[in-house]
C-alpha cells in the first residue's frame, strides 16, 4: 500500500491536538497529504412559532455549527504544523458519516480511542468502530496523548483470515522500516494458523520478521497486549472482527479491547 492521503478525524477534545500531530508525523514521513475532517449536524428548530421562526433558527443553528467547526479547522491547521500538505473536509453531518464518506479518498484513517475511560470528544467526535468497519480503508486507533508513532518494533496479531491478511497488506509501508516484526499467535492451534508462512512472507517484503507462537495464559487480547508492552513495540497489526446488528456493530473480544484500551497504536482492517 502506498500512502498518499492520509485522514484524520478532527474534534475539539484533548487528546486531538496529538493525534493530528502523529497523523502529520506519518503524512510526513510517506510523503502524504494530510487530510482533516470534521462534521455537526445541524439541530432541529424547536418550539417554533411559525414557519419564519423556524426558518430563523436554522439559520442561527447553522452560524453556530460552522463556527464550530471553523474552531476544529484552526486546531487541526494548528497541530498539523508547517512541512506538509494539508486539506480540510467539513460538513453539516453526522460525525462518522462524513468520515467514512471522505475514506472514499483516503489509503489510511487515523481516529482516537474510544473506551470508557477515555475524554469525551464532544460533538465533533466520531466512534471508531464502525468507521473501522464501514469506511473499506485500513484504520489506525491511536490512544490519546501520543504524538508519534515511530513503528520500530510492530507486532502483527495473526489469527488466519481475510481481516488479518488485509490489516498485514495495509501495514506493508510500515513493517518493511521496523527494526523488528513479531509475527504472533495465541493459543492451543497457533501453530496451525500460519504465522511462519506470513513471517517469511515479510521476510521477501524486507521486513526482519520473527514467528512467535504463544500458549494462551489469559485472554487473547491480554496475552496479545502484554507481549507488545514486553516487546516494547509502539503498533499492533491486526483484522478487526465483528458483525452489526439492530444497525449497532458488535465487535469479537479482541477487537472490542483494542479499540477501548490499548495503550499501543493499532492499525486495524476489517
Amino acid at each position: 500500500m502506498d500512502c498518499a492521503n492520509i485522514l484524520v478525524s478532527a474534534d475539539l477534545g484533548d487528546a486531538s491536538p496529538d493525534r493530528v500531530r502523529l497523523a502529520a508525523g506519518l503524512a510526513q514521513r510517506f510523503e502524504a497529504i494530510l487530510t482533516g475532517a470534521a462534521a455537526h449536524k445541524v439541530p432541529a428548530p424547536i418550539l417554533v412559532r411559525d414557519v419564519y421562526d423556524a426558518i430563523e433558527q436554522e439559520e442561527r443553528n447553522k452560524a453556530q455549527v460552522r463556527g464550530i467547526l471553523e474552531e476544529a479547522r484552526a486546531l487541526f491547521e494548528r497541530s498539523a504544523g508547517e512541512g506538509i500538505r494539508t486539506e480540510w473536509q467539513a460538513a453539516l453531518a453526522g460525525p462518522t458519516t462524513h468520515l467514512v464518506e471522505q475514506a472514499r479518498a483516503a489509503d489510511l484513517v487515523v481516529v482516537g480511542r474510544q473506551g470508557p475511560e477515555d475524554e469525551d470528544t464532544g460533538p465533533l467526535g466520531v466512534q471508531p468502530g464502525p468507521v473501522l468497519m464501514e469506511a473499506g480503508r485500513p484504520v489506525l486507533v491511536a490512544p490519546p496523548r501520543l504524538v508519534h508513532l515511530k513503528g520500530i518494533r510492530i507486532v502483527v496479531a495473526w489469527k488466519d483470515g481475510p481481516e488479518a491478511r488485509r490489516a498485514v497488506t495495509a501495514a506493508l509501508p510500515f513493517l518493511r522500516e521496523a527494526d523488528e516484526v513479531f509475527v504472533v499467535t495465541v493459543g492451543d492451534d497457533a501453530g496451525r494458523e500460519g504465522a511462519e508462512a506470513v513471517t517469511g512472507h515479510l521476510a521477501r517484503h524486507g521486513a526482519h520478521a520473527t514467528t512467535h507462537l504463544l500458549r494462551a495464559a489469559r485472554q487473547e487480547s491480554d496475552d496479545i497486549l502484554e507481549f507488545a508492552l514486553r516487546q516494547d513495540a509502539d503498533l499492533i497489526v491486526m483484522g478487526a472482527y465483528g458483525h452489526s446488528r439492530l444497525r449497532e456493530w458488535i465487535f469479537g473480544g479482541f477487537t472490542r479491547d483494542a479499540l477501548e484500551r490499548s495503550p499501543v497504536c493499532c492499525l486495524m482492517s476489517h
